[in-house]
């Protein structure tokens, strides 16, 4: 499980990620409306994913996030002094009682992108409440959509067989002109 939060000026987003062993992605995104610091929202998107790891059954698990704040308190490294993330932190441990197995890893920034994505997007958009978007879906294209597209003229010539006749042999086409 990936997690990460964003937040901005006025505005923000949390995003996180199941991967399955067999590499099934499960992403949520969630645009928070209420006043928060960025470790609240790392919080947020930690604990949501949590839950929903909970209620899909899962049992074991290993929880990536670029917080270290988040994950060295977690694995008691560090204590939670700050009185607005205690309940947080309680409610995180809570949930972490209910695997058989978890553990947790703190990644750099740039080894969490996709949760960071799923995070400033949800911060970015203009959502109405209960609006529901349907799953991303995400394909790898291996050439361009135009890649390889020529156009025969009505001849049965390629369009570039003028031009290769010209550099091959500096013959110009039979009806051009000066102009062309």
């Amino acid at each position: 499980m990936y997690f990460d939060g964003a937040v901005n000026l006025s505005r923000s987003g949390i995003g996180a990620i199941l991967i399955s062993p067999g590499s099934q992605h499960y992403p949520v995104a969630a645009k928070l409306i209420f006043p928060c610091t960025n470790n609240i929202a790392e919080y947020e998107a930690c604990i949501l994913r949590l839950q929903a790891a909970i209620e899909m059954g899962i049992t074991r698990l290993k929880v990536f996030g670029d917080s270290a704040l988040i994950i060295f308190q977690t694995v008691g490294k560090w204590q939670t002094r700050d009185a607005k993330l205690q309940p947080y932190h309680i409610y995180l441990e809570e949930l972490v009682e209910q695997f058989e197995d978890i553990s947790f890893e703190y990644l750099s920034r740039t080894q969490n992108r996709f949760a960071d994505a799923l995070a400033t997007l949800s911060a970015m958009l203009q959502v109405t409440s209960g609006l529901e978007v349907e799953p991303l879906k995400l394909e790898v294209l291996q050439k361009s959509a135009y890649c390889m597209f020529t156009i025969e003229e009505p001849d049965g010539k390629p369009w570039y067989h003028d031009i290769k006749t010209y550099i091959q042999k500096q013959e110009f086409p039979e009806k051009s002109t000066v102009s062309d």
